[in-house]
This record gives structure tokens, sequence and C-alpha cells, in this order.
């Protein structure tokens, strides 16, 4: 697999605060069954003062909070997007993220998802495009002054 991954630069740009406000982060494929790393990338994100937007075709709440059905059904605009899904559905994530009213600044494909073809329909959209990468190993990485707490 390719790791696909902006420098470091850009992957702080994405994750801090602006303006004193933590990034607004929807998560596809969002479940709260622990054991599944969805779950604890979920909660890591909440913990850390993310607004975290879960997106589940069928879930009505995840960790307590209204779950969507697809991207269009965004209550408001986020930062980034993360998947949590195969690889052969992100081509149709990127292109929900290219109709989105107000696009976030990163589609964002967890560690072990990859899609060239994702990346090629969001090639010059201005989205950043983030492959094989854990969002909360990168975060606490890039970030390391804020520790995890478990829930």
């Amino acid at each position: 697999m390719a790791r696909r991954v902006p420098d470091d630069t850009v992957l702080r740009r994405l994750l801090e605060p602006v303006a004193g406000m933590p990034a607004r982060i929807a998560i596809v494929g969002a479940k709260d069954v622990p054991g599944q790393p969805v779950d604890r990338v979920g909660r890591h994100l909440l913990e850390a003062g993310h607004t975290v937007i879960p997106v589940h075709p069928v879930r009505r709440t995840v960790w307590g909070l209204p779950a969507h059905p697809d991207l269009s059904s965004l209550p408001e605009p986020v930062d980034i997007v993360v998947l949590f899904r195969a690889s052969a559905c992100c081509p149709d994530h990127a292109r929900e993220v290219l109709a989105m009213p107000e696009r976030p600044g990163c589609l964002w494909m967890q560690l072990g998802i990859e899609s060239g073809e994702a990346r090629g329909i969001l090639a010059g959209s201005g989205v950043e495009v983030v492959e094989d990468a854990c969002v909360m190993v990168e975060r606490m990485r890039l970030f390391p002054g804020i520790p995890e707490r478990r829930p």
C-alpha cells in the first residue's frame, strides 16, 4: 500500500485549532462498538475537543451524538471528512465531497485505506487527500503536548 500523506505543515494546518476552534470532523462509517478502531479514534477526537459528526446510513446515534446518513445531510460545514470505509467506496465519497456546498479541507482515508480514483476525483479541487494514515496517530504525533485520554 502506498502511504500518501501531505507534509507535516499541511497536516498541522488541518488538525490544529483555527481561531481557538478545534477542527470539525465528519467520520464516515462511525460506530461506537468497543474494540473497533473507529470507536477508539472517534472517542479520542471528541476528548481532544474536536467537533465530531458521525455519518452512518443506518445508525441514529453514535457516541451519544446524532448520526447522519450521508455527507449531504450534515448540519454544518466540516473541516475534515475521515473515511472508515472500504477502499472501493472512497470514489463515491470523493464525489459526495465535491457536491458539498462548503467543501472540507481534507478527505482522510484511515490506515489501510487508499484510492487512486478518489484522489483523482479530488485533484485540483482544493481538498487535500490523505491515504493510509490514522488521524488519531498523526494528531498525537504532531501535538504531543496533548496526551491521549482513554474513555
